[in-house]
């Protein structure tokens, strides 16, 4: 329970149902108060109080500290374009809280996500996207494992979100109206990645065309990301963006729009929850959560990599981001973006 209205609308539907619920609250990261963030807890031993159940605070700072927000520092000094959540949910929201949860006896873990689970005979959970498409939350819930999802409940799934915050009306909650929280919980994170790196990993660098010319300087490559056009220092004749980032020489290189386009990709630690048997996968596969779902195909590699190659060419291959494979409305797996096929 953050304290916001998505996991107090599911708290208070699970005690409608007649589940024996128990509110927990994760303690992961405490920057300066501001808008809310998913690692809120402002409010939720209220709430859980309003709901009639009791409340556990669990404080996982440190935790939270090496197994995500460090990885996630080092991904944009490296130049890559990370996405904590993922590892969020599938190791603290779904990972420990889950561990924590059978401990006390407990035989699901719910969350407020916008999010479906399905149970196929044979013990088989398949991952649908959520009924609001434009809430839906199945992109950053591809990791979870078989074991997870076996013991996890979406309570909102099948709702829009404009009827969850009616419902938060109707149980006469103080989240009702309470803002969206902002995606990342972290703030400034160009502030923090520079607070986890050495003196040597934040220097600036060249930019450069594909000809090699130098257009301008950047101030480290930990502040740039694929596809981004403002805030190069740069000017040119037409709108240029950046379309690769080399590591080791530090130079970002830049280009016209259509030079963003992209054939495929390779994902590595791909994590299958429906594996496939073909050699080949007709799928869709989304790039950024708010990008659309391309028609694809895909082709598993024995290294736990994937092939991908786009029907049509695609814009902003990001290494770094999620790539998450969709069989219409269920997520067949995904892994981690670790170059683009030109």
């Amino acid at each position: 329970m953050s304290g916001g209205v998505d996991s107090s609308v599911a708290a208070a539907l699970l005690v409608e149902q007649g589940y024996d619920v128990q509110g927990v609250s994760l303690r992961m990261w405490e920057g300066n108060l501001g808008p809310r963030v998913c690692s809120d807890h402002r409010g939720a031993e209220d709430i859980a109080a309003l709901v009639g159940i009791p409340h556990t605070l669990i404080d996982l700072r440190a935790q939270f500290a090496e197994t995500v927000v460090k990885p996630f520092a080092q991904d944009y000094l490296h130049g890559r374009t990370p996405n904590p959540c993922v590892a969020c949910n599938r190791d603290f929201k779904l990972g420990t809280l889950l561990k924590w949860a059978k401990e006390q006896g407990a035989e699901y873990v719910a969350t407020g996500h916008y999010a479906r689970i399905t149970r196929h005979d044979g013990g088989r959970s398949a991952l649908l996207r959520g009924v609001d498409r434009g809430k839906d939350q199945s992109y950053f819930l591809f990791a979870l494992s078989q074991g997870q999802l076996a013991h996890t409940l979406f309570p909102l799934g099948e709702r829009q979100k404009s009827e969850v915050r009616e419902l938060a009306r109707r149980f006469g909650l103080p989240a009702a109206d309470r803002p969206e929280s902002q995606d990342i919980c972290f703030g400034d994170y160009k502030a923090l990645v520079a607070s986890y790196a050495e003196e040597s990993e934040l220097g600036g660098g060249d930019i450069v065309d594909r000809a090699g010319k130098v257009l301008g300087k950047h101030a480290g490559i930990h502040g740039v990301t694929i596809g981004q056009r403002r805030g190069l220092g740069i000017s040119a004749a037409e709108p240029l963006y950046v379309v690769e980032i080399d590591d080791e020489s530090r130079r970002v290189l830049v280009g016209k729009k259509q030079e963003l386009s992209r054939a495929g990709l390779i994902a590595r630690s791909v994590n299958w929850l429906d594996a496939p048997t073909d050699r080949a996968v007709e799928a869709e596969v989304q790039i950024r959560y708010r990008a659309p779902a391309v028609p694809s195909v895909l082709r598993p590699r024995s290294d736990d990599s994937c092939e991908v190659r786009f029907k049509e060419a695609f814009p902003a291959v990001t290494p770094g981001q999620a790539a998450v494979f969709y069989r219409g409305e269920e997520v067949l797996g995904g892994g981690w973006i670790q170059s683009a096929i030109p």
